[in-house]
């Protein structure tokens, strides 16, 4: 009896051994989003999904604590997500509003921290003023279709089936607008926002949890793991930099005015430098993205140079310049958009209206800048000090003076009275005032122009 005890007790811990050893140890992909959302979170995001399929990863998991940003990236993240076939799932840390949470809707699994919340995702322009209902409009789709795509689960209940959301899409377009009523959850006039405790009554949440590790233990009931974390080159934070819509605009706005300030003057100065700078980083980073082909840098390159045409050599303005406009804006355009030549099948709905409103942003407040700084230069401000007054005002003692009596000089003629040194003379049936360049000239001296500075006219005797 002994010896079976022994036996039996030997056996269980090499079977416990032994499947200790089996366990398949799970590799987690982790990519943070813990600021506002915008092109280097979009940035990151792909990066890291490329880098979780590289390295093999069995779950992406997002750890997000954020307040929003833009909507348009948000719903490119939420595209990739829902589009991804490795399980994608997110840890509240705290804050999902706004942009998180439509980020977090598309997720297989959400999971968030105690005392954390999720939800208001009412969409507001950048003082956090409510945009116009079809922008509203846009974002309760994109929820509630965020939400439908986690699909249906089936209910037999005797002869009746039943039908019932995984994750409710009219709880997702509540989370938008204050006027969609969820019985016996929220009313008319407030905008959702869910606790954890809420959030998982109501499918919403498939967890509570402090940790990452408590997370995967316990919600995944995985024991061996290996944490994975994206980590973004310095090239990555620069690129995501550039790439933002607001950074963009500014560079557009660079580029004009420079090119502006460069046509007052001649010679290549410090407009062209400002504008050289600006066009690099506006198109390096859409370059190295892929959304800048040759082509349109090219059609950027060929509209500026036949708005210069325009302007310095043909006269008026006409054909030219419209085709010159038009190339500028396309390539700027153009340079912003995932499409194949003319091909806009792989470009997402809404990118075209964003990328001509960045643009058409960016020339109008170029425009609005030349003006004001030309309204400084010579007058007053900034510019005072390195530029001429434009107004020379004849009250102030300023006299305009005519530069037809050059082309007297070389010309003969005799003077009309004595020059001691100042007198005049006669000159081709006129009479003009000159003076003596050597001592003092008699009257009906032969005379000859020698030069004419500062609106005078220096004589001498011809011998």
């Amino acid at each position: 009896m002994k010896h079976f005890i022994l036996t039996t007790l030997f056996l269980i811990v090499i079977n416990s051994i032994s499947s200790s050893l089996n366990a398949e140890t799970k590799i987690i992909y982790k990519i943070d989003i813990k600021k506002e959302i915008g092109s280097a979170t979009w940035l990151y995001t792909q990066k890291g999904f490329e880098e979780a399929h590289e390295k093999n990863a069995d779950i992406i998991l997002i750890h997000m604590n954020t307040y929003g940003g833009e909507v348009l990236y948000a719903d490119s993240i939420r595209t990739k997500i829902l589009n991804e076939q490795l399980p994608v799932y997110v840890f509240i840390d705290n804050n999902a509003a706004s942009a998180g949470a439509l980020i977090s809707i598309a997720c297989d699994k959400i999971f968030m921290r105690p005392g954390g919340s999720f939800g208001a995702a009412t969409v507001v322009n950048q003082t956090g003023e409510q945009m116009p209902d079809k922008y509203q409009s846009y974002m309760r789709a994109t929820m509630r279709a965020t939400a439908e795509a986690h699909g249906q689960d089936t209910i037999i209940n005797g002869n009746d089936t039943i039908y019932k959301w995984k994750r409710d899409p009219m709880i997702a377009e509540a989370m938008v607008d204050e006027r969609t009523v969820v019985p016996n959850l929220i009313d008319s006039g407030k905008t959702l926002t869910f606790t954890p405790q809420e959030a998982q009554k109501y499918n919403y949440c498939d967890g509570i949890v402090s940790s990452i590790d408590e997370l995967v233990t316990d919600k995944l009931n995985i024991e061996s793991y290996d944490l994975v974390v994206f980590k973004p080159t310095p090239i990555d934070e620069i690129r995501g930099f550039l790439m933002s819509t607001i950074i963009q605009g500014i560079l557009i706005m660079l580029i004009i005015g420079g090119i502006y300030f460069e046509l007052q003057t001649p010679g290549i100065g410090f407009p062209s430098i400002v504008a050289i700078a600006a066009a690099l980083l506006y198109f390096a980073p859409l370059y190295i993205e892929g959304l800048a082909a040759n082509w349109e840098i090219l059609l950027f390159i060929i509209g500026l140079i036949l708005v210069a045409l325009e302007i310095f050599v043909i006269p008026g303005f006409g054909i030219v310049g419209i085709l010159g406009i038009i190339f500028v804006i396309g390539g700027l355009t153009l340079s912003l958009l995932e499409n194949v030549d003319f091909d806009f099948g792989p470009v997402q709905e809404g990118k075209i209206g964003k990328a001509l409103l960045t643009v058409t942003a960016g020339i109008s407040f170029g425009f609005a800048l030349v003006i004001y700084l030309s309204s400084l230069i010579g007058a007053k401000g900034l510019f005072r000090g390195i530029a001429l007054n434009t107004n020379l005002e004849k009250d102030a003692g300023y006299i305009g003076v005519s530069m037809e009596q050059k082309a007297l000089v070389g010309m003969e003629g005799k003077a009309s009275t004595d020059l001691r040194p100042s007198g005049k003379v006669f000159i081709d049936g006129e009479v003009y005032d000159a003076v003596a360049e050597i001592g003092f000239i008699p009257k009906n001296t032969v005379v000859k122009v020698v030069k004419y500075e500062m609106g005078q006219l220096y004589v001498q005797v011809v011998k």
